[in-house]
């Protein structure tokens, strides 16, 4: 569980990165890492906060792989990808989630709703 506030971004970061160094290649560590990021930031910004204003983060490694899934409390729209003007200053998130990931979606559940996105290594 993280905050359901910006910083919660952040403690998801490090708490992947401590918790799947050496059971990751480092490149795709990295990329988990910055997908738990933006999911986080996402559910912080759009969504409403699971009961005790958290935000659940859940990763298991897959052969070959991670699937990362961000649980809130969910948000009166679906998450999508949108497309931005070149100087918008916000908007990107999950353009870059699906540029990381090797798949993506969200799931309705219980409480709120799930994004997850599954991480591959190349090769």
């Amino acid at each position: 569980m993280v905050p359901h506030h910006a910083r919660g971004a952040g403690i998801a970061r490090r708490r992947i990165t401590a918790a799947l160094t050496g059971a990751l290649p480092t490149d795709l560590l990295v990329d988990a890492a910055a997908v738990a990021a933006e999911l986080v930031g996402n559910a912080f910004r759009h969504a409403a906060p699971l009961p005790g204003d958290v935000i659940r983060v859940n990763w298991c490694l897959l052969d070959g792989g991670v699937e990362i899934r961000v649980t809130d409390g969910g948000a009166a729209v679906a998450p999508e990808l949108r497309v931005v003007d070149p100087e918008a200053i916000s908007g990107r998130g999950l353009a870059i989630v699906a540029a990381l990931a090797h798949r993506w979606g969200f799931e309705r559940e219980g409480l709120g709703q799930c994004v997850w996105a599954e991480l591959r290594s190349i090769g």
